[in-house]
Order: structure tokens, then C-alpha cells, then sequence
């Protein structure tokens, strides 16, 4: 038997130290962590804001965050499953639904602070960066107010891989539009091409209002017309055509300008008649078995017959 070198000896196994729950299971990367968290200790304890990004498997859900010591606190929310109220019934994770609840999050926020009517954002979607320059530092809004300055949070993604046309920088966009003063560039959105470090704005906002989307729609509708009645059978049920995305779109952005405030909460009362089934004891389960196999020999019988 050939000799083999132990690696992996007696003092590596005392010293091993184990990581920290959340990053064995994958969840937080404590590395970015640390950078969002951690502020310069001459801004006195005030808190350094984060825009969260989370995709589920049915929603979008867009949160501002400070982090304390005993745990995180969320200043204000807003998921794509609120978008019903605002005429928005299907599609409720795509590209576009990110902009509508990054737009909803910074509303909601700026009116709970009260720099709703200050910083209004940016009307006029084109898929631009919009920055102001004052004095060394840089404000990404359209104005800076002399007495109040911009509401600053950094984008939080998680462990979500940032590929350029990722749906995390819709949300983000729709926050930035939404008068959020949030540092970017435009190297993540859709219709940057790397090689030629060029930006096309208007493939930007195509990707806003559904354009690609709508694109789909039209080519799955000529070419496998059972698949389209499958895959956008939520939008036939609610009469959303591909024609008629940017207009809906429009309209949801709108809305959500008139009125970010939450959804009163529905009070929840138990139902206290529910009574849960008493525990069957050993002797009521064997006789429910043997039951079932005397029902099963007679039938057995009966088929043999």
C-alpha cells in the first residue's frame, strides 16, 4: 500500500472554526455585509439605509433597511402582490413589475419622511441615468433641495448572481425614478454592451414597459398558438394583450404616484368553533388496518369469481 500524506492533521481539527449559520446555509454573504452595514464612526450612530431587493417564486419584494445591533429594522416595504390595487393583475415578477415595486418602495418611503413633495423623481421615463453634481459629491436625482438633501440607500442584492438585464436593477431603476437617491450606472441595465461600452437607453425602456414581453406574446401567438393559451392564460383571462402593455404600464406608474400609502390591514379573528379531531389509540389504528385488508380480500374474492 502506497504511503499517503495526512493534510489534514490532529491541530487543523482543533483549530477549525465553524462559519456562522447563515453562511452555511447560503443565505448571507457577510462579506458585502459588513460594507453595507458599517459606518464611519464620525456620522455618530446614524444609520446607513439599504434598498433590498428579494426575489420569491410569486413576488418582488423591495424593503429600506437599517441594521442595529440586536437584528435589522425595516423603515418601509412594498411587494409586487400589491400591484392589483393599482391595475397590474398578472406578471406580477417580470422586469416590469421590479420597476412598479421599486417605484411603489421609494414612494412610500419619501411620503413617510416627508420628502414626497420635494423630491418628486423622474415623470419622463427614458432608461437614463439621472445624476446632479454638488460641490465633490454626487446626488443621483434631478435636483438637490438647499435645505433637504436626497434620502441615500444602497442597493442590497443578496446572494443573486448581478448579470447585466438583471430584474434586481428594474427594481432598482423604478426606486431611482422614484426620487431614491441610490448610486448606479447604467453597466447593469439592458441594452449596455460591454464591448463597445455603449448604452441604449431606448431598449432600456422598452424593458420597462413590457416591450419584451409583448414581443413574446406576438411570436408565441403565430407560431405554437397551445402554448401561448398555457403560458399567458392569466393574461387572456384578464384581457391583456401585447398591444396594450405600455399603456397599462403607464397607467400602473400613475396610480402608484397618486397614492404609495399601504393597504389598511384586515383584522384577523380565529375561528374558536375548530375543534381538532381526538388521537386514535393503538387498538382503533389496528383495527382500522385490518378493516382495510378484510375490505381488500373481499374484493379480491369477489374478482375471482
Amino acid at each position: 500500500m502506497p504511503f499517503v500524506k495526512v493534510t489534514k492533521t490532529k491541530a487543523y481539527f482543533k483549530r477549525y472554526q465553524v462559519k456562522y449559520r447563515r453562511r452555511r446555509e447560503g443565505k448571507t454573504d457577510y462579506r458585502q455585509r459588513k460594507r453595507l452595514c458599517c459606518q464611519a464612526k464620525n456620522k455618530y450612530q446614524s444609520p446607513k439605509y439599504r434598498f433590498v431587493v428579494r426575489f420569491t417564486n410569486k413576488q418582488v419584494i423591495c424593503q429600506i433597511a437599517y441594521s442595529l445591533i440586536d437584528g435589522d429594522r425595516i423603515l418601509t416595504s412594498a411587494s409586487s402582490l400589491e400591484l392589483p390595487r393599482y391595475g397590474l393583475s398578472v406578471g406580477l415578477k417580470n422586469y416590469a413589475a421590479a420597476y412598479c415595486t421599486g417605484l411603489l418602495c421609494a414612494r412610500r418611503l419619501l411620503q413617510k419622511v416627508g420628502l414626497d413633495d420635494v423630491y418628486e423623481g423622474n415623470d419622463e421615463i427614458d432608461g437614463n441615468v439621472v445624476k446632479t453634481q454638488v460641490g465633490k459629491t454626487t446626488y443621483y436625482v434631478d435636483e438637490v433641495d438647499e435645505d433637504k438633501r436626497p434620502f441615500r440607500a444602497l442597493l442590497d442584492v443578496g446572494c443573486k448572481t448581478t448579470s447585466t438585464g438583471c430584474r434586481i436593477f428594474g427594481a432598482l431603476k423604478g426606486a431611482a425614478d422614484g426620487g431614491l437617491d441610490i448610486p448606479h450606472s447604467e453597466k447593469r441595465f439592458p441594452g449596455y454592451d460591454r464591448d463597445s461600452k455603449e448604452y441604449d437607453a431606448d431598449m432600456h425602456r422598452e424593458r420597462i414597459f413590457g416591450g419584451h414581453v409583448g414581443e413574446y406574446m406576438e411570436y408565441l401567438e403565430e407560431e405554437d398558438n397551445t402554448k401561448y393559451q398555457a403560458q399567458f392564460a392569466g393574461y387572456i383571462e384578464n384581457d391583456v394583450e401585447a398591444d396594450g402593455l405600455e399603456e397599462l404600464y403607464e397607467g400602473v406608474h400613475e396610480k402608484i404616484r397618486e397614492d404609495p400609502s399601504p393597504s389598511e390591514k384586515k383584522s384577523f379573528t380565529p375561528e374558536k368553533s375548530y375543534k381538532r379531531k381526538a388521537k386514535l389509540t393503538l387498538e382503533q389504528r389496528k383495527a382500522a388496518v385490518q378493516a382495510k385488508k378484510d375490505a381488500k380480500i373481499a374484493q379480491l374474492e369477489a374478482e375471482d369469481e
